[in-house]
């Protein structure tokens, strides 16, 4: 799915209506759209207060408004009295509501008397449109909105946010449990300053032009089920273990040997034919009564010493790798030799950064910070927006693939193109879960999948078994092992 500007937005929406549907009529779908949705949701609700702006947002509130009030609902209208200058489609559907007189129109300072919890609060104030500060009559209107303890709902977006870039440290904005959006994801729910006043996305699909929206350029995009759909390759029946590729996982050391046993069995897990342990002797033990289906090679006592070379192979370095001298030495030597295809996490990228070995990596792989990770490589960033502009800039200068792990897992192009995932949870928020999307990453590159799919489908593999693994066992008790588990229920969904 594409992320689209404000601006090319507001394009999708005027080429829309130049196919032959008023705009009068795309606001009546947006808000029919909206309002299926909160009946289904909310369909025992008390009453619903809705808080409208001058603009089209505050139209489509408006008609909200009236929509909900038909199928048998109180619903009560808030607006600034003092400055009632709609625009020309919220006018008309103003006067609609005027005419209905079980509908109460109100004043914003009405709101200081709402004490109802079982309300449910709209948000219907600005939108995508939003372009400016805002006035301190609307942030403390926000701000009492906040405190009332009860569930809001933001159409488009939450008042406050803007739809493509940060917000000062501190604003007001409305703090959302659900937002209704149209058509497109915006990036302000993708990124951790903006995402949490979001709360759950609900993206409604009103029927933009198609058209525009195919033809429409754009760097960013959100990873979809159609866009894994597409990527899936189920495996043929005549095949043999050699037809999916080589997977040789690279880590391990004295007290850290759970981090590579996990990228091993999740390469397994995710299909590698032929899976490969580099590790040190005192893993040997572990990692093959745990995972026999693996080969070890033993490298050094209790740190790896050496990394074997092997042809045809993707390796997978990192994990519990440890940042001892002769580890250190291995991995210089190793990545001066070799120019394939890499996975380089956790260790692998810290030993490069204090050593500022950066052009030691080769183009085309693949490189899995965490925001730490990434700062320790490239330089520390004002906030998340800032981050992923490095990364492109770093990715394009490199030739690399870089994922940047956080709430929404970012991965960004040599092309500089950028793909949020919006599977996974906070449950996965545990040590050892970045050590097995290493091995997905690490087993679909040897599948032969193209390098920038296998990252694309690596990520939402990953999100995708964590939020199986969190519906089984909940946030909190989920285990990165669990994850590794319901890689396989993940696998048969696509089938």
């Amino acid at each position: 799915m594409k992320i689209l500007t404000a601006n090319q937005i507001k394009n999708c929406d005027t080429a829309t209506i130049e196919k032959g549907i008023s705009s009068i009529a795309l606001m009546e779908k947006a808000a029919t759209k909206c309002c299926d949705w909160i009946i289904d949701y909310f369909r025992n609700a008390d009453k619903f207060l809705i808080f409208c702006g001058n603009g089209n947002n505050g139209g489509d509130g408006f008609a909200i408004a009236r929509i909900l009030y038909e199928k048998g609902f109180d619903v009560e209208v808030f607006i600034n009295k003092n400055n009632m200058k709609f625009s020309r489609e919220a006018e008309i559907n103003f006067k609609k509501i005027k005419t209905i007189s079980g509908i109460d129109v109100k004043d914003f300072s009405e709101v200081f008397n709402v004490h109802d919890e079982k309300s449910i609060i709209v948000d219907a104030l600005f939108g995508y449109g939003l372009n400016r500060e805002l006035s301190d009559d609307f942030k403390n209107l926000i701000k009492k909105l906040n405190q009332i303890k009860a569930q809001k709902i933001s159409i488009d977006i939450p008042a406050g946010l803007y739809a493509d870039r940060i917000i000062e440290e501190n604003s007001t904005v409305f703090k959302a449990d659900f937002t209704l959006t149209f058509q497109f994801y915006k990036r302000s729910f993708l990124h951790p300053e903006t995402g949490k006043f979001c709360g759950k996305i609900i993206v409604l699909d009103i029927d933009l032009d198609k058209d525009f929206i195919n033809e429409v350029e754009t760097d960013y995009f959100v990873i979809d089920d159609e866009l894994i759909k597409e990527i899936y390759k189920p495996r043929e029946d005549f095949s043999h273990k050699g037809t999916f590729g080589k997977s040789i996982l690279v880590g391990g050391s004295y007290g850290k040997m759970g981090a590579i046993l996990m990228s091993t069995l999740s390469a397994l897990k995710t299909g590698s034919g032929l899976t490969f342990t580099i590790a040190p002797e005192c893993g040997n033990v572990i990692l093959q009564s745990q995972i026999p289906e693996a080969m070890f090679i033993g490298s050094g006592k209790n740190y790896i010493d050496k990394i074997e070379i092997q042809e045809k192979a993707v390796y997978g370095i990192g994990p519990g790798l440890g940042k001892e001298k002769q580890t250190q030495k291995a991995l210089f030597e190793f990545l001066e030799s070799y120019n394939q295809y890499v996975v380089l996490d956790a260790d692998a990228l810290n030993i490069l950064a204090e050593n500022n070995k950066l052009n030691l990596i080769p183009k085309n792989a693949v490189i899995t910070p965490h925001p730490l990770e990434f700062e320790r490589l490239f330089g520390k960033t004002a906030n998340s927006f800032e981050r992923i502009e490095l990364a492109k800039q770093k990715a394009k200068e490199l030739q690399i693939f870089i994922i940047l792990k956080d709430h929404h897992t970012v991965v960004i192009t040599p092309e500089k193109k950028v793909f949020y995932n919006i599977t996974g949870n906070s449950g996965m928020a545990k040590g050892g879960s970045g050590d097995v999307l290493t091995g997905i990453l690490t087993s679909l590159i040897s599948q032969k999948y193209e390098i920038e799919k296998s990252c694309i489908f690596g990520v939402w593999l990953h999100g995708k078994a964590g939020d199986f693994a969190s519906q089984k066992f909940s946030k909190e008790a989920m285990l990165p092992t669990d994850l590794i588990n319901k890689i396989g229920e993940v696998f048969k969904s696509l089938s």
